[in-house]
């Protein structure tokens, strides 16, 4: 056995010092003793501004608002212009009547609708999300009336930290209140899409709703309610998806809000006197007005942020700063990270839309927006279902002739009362002996018996195609189904 002992490491020979994450004393106590690891999240209570991005924002609210809630309210002819009557299952859109048969298009509105949101996102960012947005639009209300009973910014702030007072119950109590009459208004209307709203308003006063209308009414209202009310940029930040996947569709010369950092920094307040030359410090005179008026409270001199909604109010914040201590505009302003880094104009900007993304996303979209509207001018005013009536296989019948029946199912897809005539062809002396004509009203589907004749000995047992012509009286609407006639043997 060696009695030699190993020799030890020199300094030089001593392993790399591993690198370990530092965990903060605080978040170990917290853990041993059962409390959370996780900060709770802060009220955000966002100051008002003024500007003209503000003033977009409010014009889309009004619009989307206008539309949302006076659409269900028009009447086209003897009906509600838009409703989606589920329980006779047609869709009214003005003037065109669709049916479970039409999914087709709704598939097609839906593909639409989906690249039209992916080519703005790509050009435009999330506009989307800041400017018309349901969750924005109704946080953008809730938040006005809480500002008109609560007071601005600070005010709310005080208030959540008060006790509760007299005048603190009141004014919450108000604001509840409103935001419970209009959610609830706001899950009327929704309903008011499938269910004819005139209806729905009386049974609603006399409480004679359905079960489907009173849980819909009532969910819809209470998503309205917490949504705007309580979680507002929470959905933004943890509910939405389009936060999560946006990235994919964002490239270097899509249209975003961002901080101008060579300009701004260094930050630090000054003299509204201070001479810019001599001092130094950048435009940015670290206000925090940014911050203040976000919907989300992100600061947005750090860099783009997932939970940025593209909404523009701090660009209206700090243009206001600007213009008080006399310094230019677009310190914070809606550019692309080309145009930052290249010092771009806006004609640079206007000329990268037209980049290969961009055309191939629109080329798509007018395709198929193209299809569906040329689908729709060609759609036939008629549906038309033909089944044999297998009672009556085939007989003979006075005057030598071999009857075949069928039902013809014709559905009148129009608003009017429509004649309808039915014609045979594809064998020798075949004709319609019953049922060649019918009267079918507005959105109706009606199924009519029409006996077929072929005089005997004219043609070989067995079976033989025809063809039934539904034709539309006064227009040159036509369907022609194809049939089988059977000859006994």
């Amino acid at each position: 056995m060696s009695n030699e002992v190993p020799e030890k490491k020199q300094p030089s020979e001593a392993a790399p010092e591993k690198k370990v994450i530092p965990i903060e004393k605080d978040s170990l106590v917290s853990a041993a003793t059962g409390g959370s690891l996780f900060a709770a999240s802060k009220a955000i209570h966002p100051r008002s501004i003024k500007g003209r991005f503000t003033n977009w924002r409010w014009i889309f609210v009004w619009l989307t608002q206008i539309v949302f809630y006076g659409l269900p309210w028009l009447n086209w002819g003897e009906r509600q212009a838009v409703l989606f009557d589920l329980g006779v299952r047609k869709f009214y859109i003005f003037g065109l009547v669709l049916y479970p048969q039409d999914f087709i298009y709704l598939t097609g509105i839906l593909v639409i609708s989906a690249l039209s949101l992916f080519l703005f996102t790509a050009v435009a960012g999330r506009l989307w999300c800041g400017y018309t947005c349901p969750q924005t639009v109704y946080t953008e209300i809730f938040l006005w009336f809480e500002a008109k009973i609560e007071g601005d910014r600070s005010a709310r702030m005080r208030l959540d930290k008060s006790g509760w007072t007299g005048e603190k119950i009141l004014k919450r109590g108000g604001k509840h209140l409103i935001w419970l009459a209009i959610a609830l208004w706001t899950g009327l209307t929704f309903v008011g899409y499938f269910s004819p709203i005139r209806e729905l308003i009386g049974n609603f006063v006399h409480w004679n709703l359905g079960n489907w209308e009173t849980f819909w009414i009532f969910f819809y209202g209470f998503a309205t309610y917490g949504n705007a009310g309580f979680m507002r940029e929470q959905v933004c930040k943890y509910m939405c998806p389009y936060a999560r996947f946006q990235s994919a569709m964002f490239d270097p010369d899509t249209l975003i809000v961002t901080y101008d950092e060579n300009r701004g920094e260094p930050r630090g307040p000054r003299s509204k006197k201070a001479d810019r030359s001599s001092i130094a410090l950048g435009d940015c005179i670290d206000c925090t007005m940014c911050v203040q008026v976000c919907p989300t409270g992100i600061d947005i001199r750090k860099g783009l942020q997932y939970e940025c909604i593209g909404c523009g109010a701090c660009v209206d914040a700090c243009d206001e700063v600007m213009d008080k201590v006399g310094y230019p505009r677009g310190l914070i302003k809606y550019s692309t990270e080309n145009a930052m880094k290249n010092n771009w104009g806006k004609n640079e900007i206007w000329n990268r839309i037209k980049r290969p993304r961009i055309l191939v996303y629109t080329g798509i979209l007018v395709l198929i927006a193209a299809a569906l509207v040329t689908s729709l001018s060609m759609r036939s005013p008629m549906r038309v279902d033909i089944i044999r009536d297998r009672g009556v296989m085939s007989r003979i019948v006075d005057g030598g002739k071999i009857e075949n029946v069928y039902l013809v199912r014709v559905m009148n897809t129009t608003e009017s009362e429509q004649n309808y005539e039915i014609r045979v062809n594809g064998l020798p002396g075949a004709v319609v002996a019953e049922g060649g004509e019918m009267t079918i009203g507005p959105a109706q589907v009606e199924q009519h018996v029409v006996s077929v004749r072929v005089p005997f000995g004219t043609i070989e047992p067995g079976s033989h195609p025809i063809y039934l012509d539904i034709r539309e009286t006064g227009s040159n609407a036509q369907v022609t189904e194809k049939a089988a006639f059977l000859v006994p043997k």
